[in-house]
C-alpha cells in the first residue's frame, strides 16, 4: 500500500482500540521510530527515550497499569515514549522540565501515529496510566518519565470521524477575540 500523504494522513487517522491478525513488519517499526524520533525539539536535545514492547506479559502488564486498557494487549507492538527530563531541564531548567519535554515528546508521538497510519496501521495515544506502575515495568529510572503508550497493530475497526470545533471559534487574528473575563 503507498503511503499516505501528510494532509490525508492527518485528516484520516483514528485512534484504534480492536487490532487484527498481522505482525507490524521490523522495518515498518523502524520507518515509524525514525519519524518519532525526527521530530522537532527544543535546542534539538530529542528527551525521547522510545521503548517497543512485543512480549504479551509485558503488553498485559501494561494494559492494566493503563487503568486496564485491555485493547493494548491486542497489538502486536506497543511504543512507550518516554521523556528524559534532565536532557532537557539542564539547558532550560523548570521550564524543560515541566513544558519543553512534553512538548517534544509530543510532537514524537504525533509523528509515530502519522507513521503508523501513512503505512496502513491503527494506533491510540494513551494517556491514562498509573505513572509509578509504567516506570516499574519499563525499569525506569526516576530521571525517566513516560508520557505516552502507544499499541500498534492493523485495524480491526473504522471509526468515524470525531466531531471538531469549527476553525472559526479556534482562530484568532492579532489577539484573543473570544468573550473575554467579568471583571468583579
Amino acid at each position: 500500500m503507498p503511503a499516505l500523504d501528510v494532509f490525508q494522513a492527518i485528516e484520516t487517522r483514528r485512534s484504534i482500540r480492536s487490532f487484527g491478525d498481522g505482525l507490524v513488519s521490523d522495518e515498518d517499526l523502524r520507518r515509524m521510530l525514525m519519524a518519532a524520533a525526527s521530530a522537532p525539539s527544543a535546542g534539538n536535545l530529542q528527551p525521547w527515550e522510545l521503548i517497543v514492547i512485543k512480549s504479551k506479559e509485558n503488553k498485559n502488564r501494561l494494559a492494566r497499569a493503563a487503568l486496564d486498557q485491555w485493547f493494548i494487549a491486542e497489538a502486536p507492538v506497543v511504543v512507550v515514549i518516554c521523556a528524559d527530563v534532565p536532557r532537557t531541564s539542564m539547558r532550560y531548567g523548570k521550564r524543560g522540565e515541566s513544558l519543553y519535554c512534553i512538548q517534544d515528546c509530543a510532537a514524537a508521538c504525533q509523528n509515530l501515529l502519522l507513521a503508523a497510519h501513512a503505512l496502513g496501521y491503527g494506533t491510540c495515544w494513551i494517556g491514562a496510566f498509573d505513572d509509578v506502575a509504567v516506570s516499574s515495568i519499563l525499569g525506569l529510572p526516576k530521571s525517566v518519565r513516560p508520557l505516552a503508550i502507544v499499541p500498534i497493530g492493523r485495524p480491526a475497526e473504522k471509526p468515524s470521524p470525531p466531531r471538531r470545533i469549527s476553525l472559526g471559534r479556534l482562530v484568532h487574528e492579532e489577539r484573543y477575540q473570544g468573550e473575554q473575563p467579568t471583571k468583579e
